[in-house]
């Protein structure tokens, strides 16, 4: 199947490691022109590293979710290195910690507005950083990574966060659909990647094996091509399938 992505252009926020850079590659992959955005300086070295193994168009661009202005300049200097943004995906967030584990009544305000703040906040900065072009286009597609903590419980961090770009993603396709613009929640649940985990746990989803970042990277690379008009607002469950519950 042709997802129809070839020239267009992508901006994958946390791209530079794991499941944002596995996005990035299959989007590049695809044909698309991508900038990967991440706080730290290797941002460039592995957007290189990129157009290295595939041929493709890849750049790096700084930038920290936590600040507004930083994330709206970050955005018009992939613009006007690629000449337009028609894609979004967001997985920059804070890396999981055992303190995450903590019970609701152990849980500091500190922690929950960290990982708020980086999440939450994160991607509704750029999603209102991006949109406008997108609006102008006629046409875009808003991926938001976050996570099957948002259907259990267990860490109250883990599943406030979740169900934050859940709410997000709602009600930001609801206002961008008139304009050509679906925006969905992609949930992985334990992911492996280039960092882990190591040793690998035993899996207890329905496929009974742990789900690799490249195949999360499919998932989403067909909810931002066009074939995938029919679906917006929604989650998407990507890690293997949970035994038991029935979603609807």
């Amino acid at each position: 199947m042709d997802l129809q992505l070839t020239g267009k252009r992508a901006l994958v926020s946390g791209g530079s490691k794991g499941i944002g850079l596995a996005i990035a590659r299959a989007l590049v992959a695809e044909g698309a022109h991508v900038a990967i955005s991440a706080r730290g300086e290797e941002v460039a070295a592995v957007a290189e590293a990129l157009v290295a193994e595939t041929g493709g168009t890849a750049i790096g661009v700084r930038a920290d979710t936590h600040d507004d202005a930083a994330v709206r300049a970050a955005v018009a200097e992939v613009v006007d290195r690629l000449g337009g943004l028609d894609i979004l995906v967001n997985t920059a967030a804070a890396p999981w910690r055992p303190t995450m584990r903590a019970t609701t009544l152990d849980v500091t305000d500190e922690q929950m507005r960290e990982h708020f703040e980086v999440k939450a906040l994160g991607y509704l900065r750029t999603a209102r950083a991006a949109a406008p072009h997108m609006i102008a286009n006629g046409w875009g597609r808003i991926i938001n990574i976050s996570g099957l903590g948002a259907r259990s419980a267990g860490s109250a961090v883990q599943t406030v966060r979740n169900v934050a770009v859940s709410a997000l993603t709602k009600n930001l396709a609801d206002d961008l659909g008139p304009h050509g613009v679906n925006v969905t929640v992609v949930h992985p649940g334990l992911t492996r990647t280039e960092s882990g985990p190591d040793p690998e746990p035993e899996p207890s989803n329905s496929i009974r094996r742990i789900v690799d970042a490249s195949e999360v990277a499919d998932v989403v690379a067909f909810l931002a091509s066009p074939r995938s008009i029919a679906i917006t607002g929604d989650a998407i469950a990507a890690g293997g399938g949970a035994p038991g519950p029935v979603y609807y």
